[in-house]
């Protein structure tokens, strides 16, 4: 599998640029404890002709003398190099190598499989295109591998290989494959992945991973290396809407101001009109700059300076964007929070919230629930342990730009660092915020004002699907309205609510509180309200689990 083209020798400008355009995969291995992960990796560059030659003179001596195989090629070793991974026989850290064939170029993260080392795996996969979860053939399904699987899907890796290992330990029983598959296909129907690849494999043995295996007679599929070669992973980076973090900003002298950073999403070219998310000042941008010089045009994961026609305030932290497709600026942003730390969250403690280039303050209000990583079901819980994931809801001290996370990696994950340690604690998946202006859905509604001997009747409103629902966070914008206010409520509201949709609504003081608040008692809904300035903010949602417990009160609370 490795290189064998004839212009290393004739033309070797040529080869270098033919390597230079190749694609890149980036993909991670998983699973539980002892599942044959580093095992895997090791057989791959052998296999492959990857290994260099001191590299291969270690592996034999550090095979001999640590090794698990009893004097013979241990390929973990090539990805464990810790003192304490090689005495324990566990993976501790991700361990990342790159490799290229003739095809494809590639980077993979060997990740650990222990549940104290989960935090380590979260971050070999946040980059990851496509993961490889191991299953030990003889063992089936474990905790880990469900857990991994979980937050595979969380941090957006739409394509896994199910490689289930150590076949040659059950006779490359067909039946035992199909069953795990099975399993695994029943576990993963609502993680929503675009594709689930299984692979009949022994990392030790080499079965099915450069080459066909004659043991498995019965699978006609892929090898593990043709499929990384050929797997087709959908790069849309360049079709969203442009979003540039600034991560300095460039002054050299009087008459240059650029605008330093990585494109995080879209393209940009001369002329095209930006806006800053924090501020909405606009101006167009005059140049694009590198260091080989000006281009006419930057794409998605290119850094580059831009320079603007007029002299705006843009700080670090602050985010370029389109004046037609902004992200959404908020200070509640609602995400899926993986923690990483011996000590549980704490609600209401102020931590450090870091998104793409900008740290501010914040906290974790509430934690909305908690998931069973063996059953993916939603559980009540006051607070996060570690390696627990839950959906929580943040404030934060000033309005940040996300965009949901499905949209977009960059602007729609941040870190929680603790204020004190420096640690970080936790890993953030935004779902969706509140933005602070432009409501996204109007109330419809169904009476106007109509004078009586009295006064006025309430303006009535109905609740509705439709009406109130929007991409992210549905809004209900009530500021404008001056008289009284009542609602009707419609099923499809309810049933809105039900599906984990959340309803901001935007009161224009205090007096119009008491009419939400009654609506929600009245339909066994949840609220939290804050305020904003001078206007009040109500959040209505339903809590699926205390209604489940048989608890349908209402509960109030604060942003």
């Amino acid at each position: 599998m490795s290189h064998q083209s004839d212009l290393i020798e004739k033309d070797i400008l040529a080869y270098l640029k033919s390597q230079e355009e190749k694609s890149l995969l980036r993909f991670i291995t998983c699973g539980s404890v002892d599942d044959g992960k580093s095992t895997l990796i090791g057989r791959l560059l052998w296999d492959s002709k990857m290994i260099f030659e001191d590299q291969l003179a270690a592996l034999e001596s550090d095979s001999k003398k640590v090794g698990t195989q009893g004097g013979a090629i241990d390929y973990a070793l090539l990805l464990d190099g810790l003192q304490a991974e090689r005495e324990q026989g566990i993976t501790i850290d991700v361990a990342y190598r790159f490799f290229s064939t003739d095809r494809r170029k590639f980077i993979v993260a060997d990740t650990p499989g222990h549940e104290q080392y989960t935090r380590n795996m979260v971050t070999g996969a946040s980059t990851a295109q496509v993961a490889v979860i191991l299953v030990d053939a003889r063992k089936g399904l474990l905790t880990q591998t469900r857990r991994h699987s979980y937050l595979v899907s969380l941090v957006g890796i739409r394509h896994v290989v199910l490689a289930i290992n150590k076949m040659d330990l059950v006779g490359y029983d067909a039946e035992r494959f199909d069953t795990i598959l099975r399993d695994y296909q029943q576990f993963a129907a609502p993680l929503g992945f675009a594709s689930i690849t299984a692979i009949p494999i022994s990392a030790l043995n080499g079965d099915n991973i450069i080459d066909a295996s004659n043991n498995t007679p019965w699978y006609q599929g892929s090898t593990l290396m043709n499929y990384l070669e050929t797997v087709q992973v959908e790069d849309d980076a360049r079709n969203l809407p442009f979003r540039m973090p600034v991560q300095w900003v460039n002054r050299p002298h009087l008459d240059f101001r650029g605008f330093c950073g990585t494109i995080a999403a879209g393209t940009i070219r001369p002329g095209d009109e930006l806006q800053v998310a924090s501020s909405g000042r606009t101006s167009r941008v005059a140049r694009i700059v590198t260091m080989n010089g000006d281009l006419q045009e930057a794409v998605a994961g290119q850094a580059v300076t831009l320079t603007l026609a007029d002299e705006i305030d843009i700080s670090r932290g602050d985010v370029l964007a389109p004046t037609d497709a902004p992200p959404r600026l908020s200070r509640h942003p609602e995400a899926h929070l993986v923690w990483m730390h011996d000590e549980a969250l704490q609600p209401g403690k102020v931590y450090l919230v870091k998104t793409a280039t900008s740290v501010t303050s914040g906290r974790v209000t509430r934690v909305q629930f908690a998931v069973d990583v063996n059953t993916l079901e939603q559980k009540q819980a006051p607070t996060l342990g570690l390696n627990e994931i839950g959906v929580v809801r943040l404030e934060l001290d000033r309005p940040v730009a996300f965009d949901p996370y499905r949209q977009n990696r960059e602007t729609g994950s941040f870190i929680i660092i603790d204020r004190f340690t420096n640690a970080t604690v936790a890993a953030g998946m935004v779902i969706a915020v509140a933005p602070l202006e432009s409501p996204e859905a109007e109330l419809t509604e169904l009476g106007a004002a109509l004078p009586e001997a009295g006064g006025l009747l309430p303006r009535r409103f109905i609740l509705s699907e439709s009406s109130i629902s929007g991409t992210g966070m549905g809004v209900a914008d009530l500021t404008g309205e001056r008289g009284a206010i009542e609602f009707e409520v419609s099923e499809s509201f309810l049933d809105y609510l039900g599906k984990g949709n959340r309803v901001l609504f935007r009161l224009r003081d205090v007096g119009q509180l008491e009419p939400v608040a009654r609506m929600a008692y009245e339909h066994h809904l949840n609220f939290e309200f804050g305020r904003d300035q001078d206007r009040v903010n109500v959040i209505l949602y339903l809590d699926r689990q205390g209604s489940l417990a048989g608890n349908p009160e209402l509960h109030g609370g604060g942003l």
